[in-house]
């Protein structure tokens, strides 16, 4: 086997995620995907994979090989597509991570239409509460919320999207509407624990003054979901993505708290690694979702029309 030969294999067991996968695409068997592996291995005089019964991982070394031999195999594409002068038809597998809420309301629909443009192109989608490693977990794309990554990866934001504060009518006929973040701690407040991030201080901003309070309930949980619900059925006040609580602030069943103060915005990013000639499937779909996000990026995020 040639070296060009070992990184597009090496690729392809990447982007399956397990030998057996990778043995179904590949149209083989496991036992010589391992083998393979093992050469591969033994050629270069160094362990790429960790494996165990359930999954693999990259080594250090392993990451160098996978992200510098995209480099190589993505200057050959170039090369190929310079000297035969055709149009390259985006095609082949695409892994795709968003998160649990917006992936599923947003991302899949949006994808339903980009199955439909480029039938060519395989697209698995794969939605977690968790930013991943794309180098290590074989995606191509993530989209993700608020948290801006590393260098070695490139963002391209692809919706505005403000934060609020947010209750419903009937909890605030209870409690009363606080008109100051000082009054928040006095109020029955709703969490989204992301993570192993702390939680509980919300920082807010109106003009050049600044807030950041502490504040207190008794319902929290890492699904964004479970806490809008809280809120919809009255138990206390929630930090919520406009893009989530959009829908009910319009119907009435949330009103917006403490107008005048505002979250940090958590803008939507699509990201992906930084390459010299990203591949035609990748640049094809981050050009369809930048193009069919365009109206999140130009209308105003304090306006909940706009979701």
């Amino acid at each position: 086997m040639d070296a060009l030969s070992d990184l597009s294999f090496f690729a392809v067991l990447m982007k399956q995620g397990s030998l057996s996968a990778a043995a179904q695409e590949l149209g083989i068997t496991p036992p010589s995907v391992s083998k393979r592996l093992a050469a591969l291995e033994a050629r270069l005089g160094v362990r790429l994979l960790n494996r165990t019964t359930r999954r693999i991982s990259l080594t250090p070394e392993g990451e160098t090989y996978l992200t510098e031999g995209a480099h190589v195999l993505d200057a050959l594409d170039a090369v190929e597509r310079a000297v035969s002068g055709a149009k390259v038809t985006p095609r082949g597998l695409l892994k795709v991570n968003a998160t649990l809420g917006f992936g599923r309301r947003f991302i899949a629909p949006t994808l339903s239409k980009f199955a439909r443009a480029f039938p060519e192109v395989e697209v698995q989608l794969h939605l977690s509460d968790r930013p991943v490693n794309l180098v290590e977990q074989g995606f191509d794309l993530s989209v993700r919320i608020g948290t801006l990554p590393d260098a070695r990866l490139t963002a391209r934001k692809l919706a505005s999207n403000a934060r609020v504060l947010c209750a419903s009518p009937r909890y605030l006929s209870k409690a009363g509407e606080p008109t100051h973040p000082r009054e928040l701690p006095q109020h029955s407040c709703l969490f989204i624990r992301e993570g192993d991030e702390a939680f509980g201080s919300w920082h807010l901003r109106s003009g050049g003054r600044q807030e950041t309070v502490k504040v207190r309930g008794v319902l929290s949980s890492n699904d964004g979901e479970c806490a809008l619900a809280w809120a919809l059925d009255g138990h206390g006040i929630l930090l919520r993505s406009q893009w989530d609580a959009a829908p009910y602030l319009r119907s009435g069943r949330l009103r917006q708290v403490l107008r005048g103060w505002e979250p940090p915005p958590a803008d939507i990013f699509m990201v992906f690694q930084t390459k010299a000639n990203m591949s035609a499937k990748t640049r094809a779909l981050v050009d369809f979702l930048h193009a069919g996000f365009e109206s999140y990026r130009s209308g105003s995020t304090e306006d909940a029309a706009v979701w």
